[in-house]
């Protein structure tokens, strides 16, 4: 079910950069608004233990990481 919504007191420049956004992209400025909204509040998806340690950067060897007393 769709629900309106009204959005008051907007600053000038606010209201000009949402419609240069939506003519960038070819909407309207409701649909870019739309989309913001949307964009904005959507949960990122979670990635697993294993992603993320797969993701870190290559820092050196395992050498690297010995340390010897002396």
């Amino acid at each position: 079910m769709a629900t309106n919504l009204v959005v008051r007191n907007i600053e000038p420049s606010v209201a000009q950069a949402l419609r240069e956004a939506a003519a960038r992209h070819g909407r309207s400025a409701e649909a870019e608004h739309r989309e913001i909204l949307r964009a904005a509040l959507a949960q990122p998806a979670r990635r697993s233990l294993k992603e993320v340690l797969a993701s870190m950067p290559d820092v050196g060897a395992d050498e690297d990481f010995n340390f010897r007393q002396a």
